[in-house]
């Protein structure tokens, strides 16, 4: 039975192994997707002992959570849900921006709840800071609804150890999500020590760097790949060089690129004393079960070291996001 671990210092235990539901449901961010595949994903996570669910309330707009809460039904009380909140989308798909005033944050929550079908929300965090709310006043809006018991825990997602510092002097944070992978390792610098003093957890996206560890590409204009400059052109041929050293080590291994890369940044988290949760969005139960056989997987020191001289994240091509969307993320500043 795999052993469960704390989340941050005040948080709840958790599965080593998150589950990222962004890519489930008909308008996935890295194409369509079935609704009953998607429902099978979820409950064959919580069957396998995956307890933390994460989701965003502007996931196809407010879809994805709909689909989230019948996949909970009748197994609300084996789940903790983590949902993102603030991000605004038009008719069109389009984000419009972020909204994280406190009036708002109880509107937000208020129809998160509906569309789960639950009673409280166990982990609840702005998607993005606002640059116009204080941080303090967002957390210190989601801790009066931790007193009204509709929301358990903090958390953070995408902001620099300047707000993290800040946010936890309104109340204890459990953990931040932050993309985190093999060939985006910027937050190891400045926020992994801030996170490690304060015993934050890290639920880590992009852990795959969106399939890219494990060669995959986009599917159509509406995946999220078409846009994201690392798999353009140019970029994509030089990174594709790195998957490639990637792939031989994995081969020397006897593993799959996306085992190493998930047992990558467990490793290197309890290297630098930083609980880290790959929240990995499986999309279908063959890619679950892949997932979690990595959890059986365990990189020695040397095999970090290895690994990051033959994939070094100084050349990877191309940012993480489009500029536009780089610039609105405190993490990068």
């Amino acid at each position: 039975m795999t052993k469960k671990t704390k989340l941050g210092a005040t948080g709840p235990e958790v599965f080593p192994m998150a589950l990222g539901c962004m890519g489930l449901g008909e308008q996935g961010a890295y194409g369509n997707s079935d609704d009953t595949e998607s429902i099978a994903t979820v409950q064959m996570a919580i069957e396998r002992g995956v307890n933390l669910i994460d989701t965003g309330d502007f996931y196809s707009m407010g879809r994805n959570e709909m689909l989230v809460g019948k996949a909970l039904k009748g197994r609300r009380d084996k789940a903790l849900l983590s949902v993102k909140f603030g991000g605004m989308r038009g008719p069109d798909g389009q984000f419009v921006g972020f909204d994280t005033r406190p009036n708002a944050i109880k509107n937000f929550l208020s129809y998160s709840l509906a569309r789960l079908g639950v009673d409280y929300i166990d982990i609840y965090r702005p998607a993005r800071l606002d640059p116009s709310v204080p941080i303090e006043d967002t957390v210190g809006a989601i801790a009066d609804l931790v007193k009204a018991g509709y929301v358990r825990h903090i958390a953070l997602s995408e902001v620099g150890a300047d707000t993290i510092e800040r946010a936890v002097k309104v109340h204890p944070i459990v953990d931040l999500q932050i993309e985190y992978a093999l060939i985006s390792r910027g937050p190891e610098a400045k926020i992994f020590p801030v996170l490690s003093k304060h015993a934050i957890a890290v639920t880590a996206y992009g852990v795959l760097s969106r399939g890219l560890l494990t060669g995959s590409k986009a599917t159509g204009p509406g995946d999220f790949r078409a846009h994201s400059p690392r798999f353009q052109g140019e970029n994509m041929q030089k990174n594709g060089k790195l998957v490639e050293e990637l792939e031989k080590f994995a081969a020397s291994k006897k593993l799959t690129p996306a085992q190493v890369a998930i047992a990558y940044v467990r490793a290197k988290g309890a290297a630098l004393n930083v609980t880290v949760i790959p929240t990995i969005g499986s999309r279908n139960r063959a890619q679950l079960e892949s997932a979690l056989s990595a959890l059986d997987v365990s990189l020695t020191p040397a095999d970090v070291a290895t690994l990051e001289a033959a994939v070094p994240a100084s050349e990877v091509a191309g940012s993480r996001y489009v500029q536009a969307q780089m610039q609105m993320l405190d993490s990068e500043k």
